[in-house]
């Protein structure tokens, strides 16, 4: 409704030179109703099937079902552009593929639980329960909303869109890795809501230190490869004139660290459904970061945007959940333990980026190729390394190898000592 709402003042909205450069031939009112389209598609005409497999843990099939639909997707739209050069049926094909991947996901979710089906009335008292919930939900989800696009607005706003552009070309490559990663939170957090039902406080919070320690481990590899990987990559892919500095660089890294640490408790909180006690926390951590973000890019330009992202989620968001979790799920005597971890596992990570950096930087060549490869090979050794040597005395990684052992069903021989540790 807000969609359809905006769409008579749309031209206000654009700036005049984007107007002037859109084709004759194409509606901007038409273009912005079919992209809308595609958007509520994506959470209508059955979309709450999906809530059915991913509540008994069948992301699998949801995968099975995007995969052979995008491949079908991507393949019209190229015909739509290369062969019939309509941009109208590019978009159209997008409408189309989502009803189809709504529609198979409605009838395999009806096929494979026959027996779950809606039927009866609720109370006044569940509805209005139901309800109070969903603001609770919408108020947090809010914040994460806003928190998304206000660094582009900002950067756009001040920076301009050459500055936005290089911007985008590095959060790209960030956004790719932390997909990988959120698989993984996404193949947990059922699983982490029925552990919190059925087992006791003291066994969710090994399995949470657990999740975290697996999580800093992929997460500090990872940045130790952002923080090496980032400049010759990106010197080949856009050249030298579209590169940020080291510093930026270092700034994202720290993001994607904090980010990801985050999502750790942010996956417990949903699998404990702690949506009224954390309700304002994301709104008003979206809200600091948009204040330090017009403060910070007056000075200090693209790099007070980045700071600015980190710094709120880092002073804000992070003690505040942490303090929701431990109050809601755990004890709040372990608080400290828990932070303290943290911390180590910090102070590992850089220690891990600052000597494996030094090592990338002394070895120099002149074809960037080589460069990326020998840097690569370099970040699948020392962090590693440097992360076994600070990491083999823990608990919580015993706890990784015997996970490891369970995935493999007991293949990798040296592992089996660590099954019933």
């Amino acid at each position: 409704m807000l969609g359809c709402a905006i769409i008579p003042f749309l031209p206000s909205l654009i700036a005049e030179e984007s107007l002037e450069s859109l084709p004759p031939e194409l509606n901007i009112y038409i273009l912005y109703a079919l992209n809308l389209a595609a958007t509520v598609l994506t959470y209508w005409l059955f979309a709450y099937k999906n809530c059915l497999l991913n509540a008994f843990q069948r992301n699998d099939v949801t995968s099975k079902i995007s995969l052979a639909v995008l491949t079908v997707q991507y393949g019209l739209q190229i015909v739509a552009i290369c062969w019939l050069k309509d941009y109208y049926v590019y978009l159209i094909v997008i409408l189309v593929t989502q009803i189809m991947s709504n529609i198979i996901t409605a009838l395999l979710a009806n096929k494979m639980f026959p027996d779950l089906k809606p039927k009866g009335n609720l109370s006044k008292e569940e509805k209005k329960s139901i309800n109070h919930r969903i603001g609770d939900i919408f108020t947090a989800n809010l914040g994460h909303v806003v928190m998304g696009p206000i660094d582009t607005i900002v950067i756009s706003a001040f920076l301009g869109l050459t500055v936005l552009a290089i911007y985008q070309n590095y959060y790209f490559i960030l956004t790719a890795i932390i997909g990988i990663v959120k698989i993984i939170f996404d193949a947990c957090s059922a699983g982490i809501g029925n552990s919190l039902i059925l087992e006791t406080k003291e066994k969710n919070y090994n399995d949470f230190k657990k999740l975290t320690f697996i999580i800093a481990w992929i997460t500090g590899f990872c940045t130790v490869c952002f923080l090496c990987l980032y400049q010759p990559f990106m010197k080949i892919w856009v050249g030298e004139e579209l590169m940020l500095d080291l510093l930026a660089v270092i700034f994202f890294c720290i993001y994607f660290y904090v980010y990801e640490l985050s999502q750790v408790l942010n996956t417990y909180k949903v699998a404990a459904g702690i949506w009224h006690e954390d309700r304002f926390r994301p709104l008003i951590t979206a809200i600091a970061n948009l204040v330090m973000n017009l403060i910070f890019v007056q000075f200090w330009g693209i790099y007070g945007v980045l700071a600015s992202t980190f710094i709120s989620t880092l002073v804000i968001g992070m003690p505040w959940l942490i303090y929701n979790l431990f109050s809601m799920i755990f004890e709040k005597k372990q608080i400290k333990s828990y932070v303290l971890r943290l911390l180590y596992y910090t102070v590992i990570t850089a220690c891990a980026c600052g000597i494996t950096y030094l090592i990338c930087d002394l070895l120099a060549f002149s074809n960037d190729w080589v460069t990326l490869i020998v840097r690569l090979a370099i970040c699948l050794i020392i962090p590693n390394i440097i992360f076994y040597i600070s990491y083999r005395w823990c608990r919580e990684y015993k706890g990784m190898l015997q996970l490891i052992n369970k995935l493999t069903k007991g293949k990798i021989s040296f592992l089996n000592k660590y099954e019933n540790m």
